[in-house]
């Protein structure tokens, strides 16, 4: 997916093992998704104490992931904000030095993007009309080479670069809502043919 390459940061080893915890994918995701924001306000949205959250934050900050929003709070309230718009883990020589903390980290964007799945189906019911026909969870089984996997991949990417990005503060049309869209493509190479 192209977006621009001040807005995605691509894992290191110490990036990578700073965001292998759920919290903290969520945390970020929030920054990104709501723009700046207090540990005390993310952790009720997180449904952890604030200190776990401040905990969190400056583990994030450290590793470069998050940064104090200056120009908002005061002494006893501390605001923080993403760095970055997007992170991509691309470097297959890490999965290899680092195969727990990857784990981790996809194990916990799973989490995350289950979580999104099950709010949205929450919502339902209460959900207007026309975004309910646009709500779609469907599955394709395909067989492809490794080299077919990674064109659907960039074909996908390249399908998704031509809608708006969710950036806070940007103004949308008067009619768009936030929409959440997940791609997976789950090799499944021990399957029976």
């Amino acid at each position: 997916m192209t977006d621009s390459p001040e807005s995605v940061v691509v894992l290191d080893a110490v990036g990578l093992r700073a965001l292998a915890h759920p919290v903290r994918v969520q945390l970020v995701d929030l920054l990104r998704k709501h723009g700046p924001s207090t540990a005390t306000r993310l952790a009720e949205r997180l449904g952890v104490n604030s200190g776990t959250a401040s905990y969190h934050l400056r583990r994030l900050g450290a590793a470069g992931f998050v940064a104090e929003d200056t120009e908002r709070g005061n002494a006893r309230e501390r605001w923080w904000r993403s760095v970055h718009q997007g992170t991509r883990l691309t470097d297959d020589e890490l999965s290899e030095r680092e195969p727990e903390a990857v784990l981790a980290y996809m194990q916990s964007i799973a989490a995350l993007y289950n979580v999104r799945t099950q709010r949205a189906l929450n919502e339902l019911q209460t959900m207007p009309k026309q975004w309910r026909r646009v709500l779609d969870l469907s599955s394709f089984a395909l067989r492809l080479t490794p080299e077919e996997g990674l064109l659907l991949r960039e074909e996908l990417g390249e399908v998704v670069a031509r809608y708006r990005r969710d950036v806070p503060g940007e103004a949308a049309p008067e009619g768009a809502v936030r929409v959440s869209l997940i791609t997976q493509v789950l090799p499944e190479p021990t399957t029976d043919s």
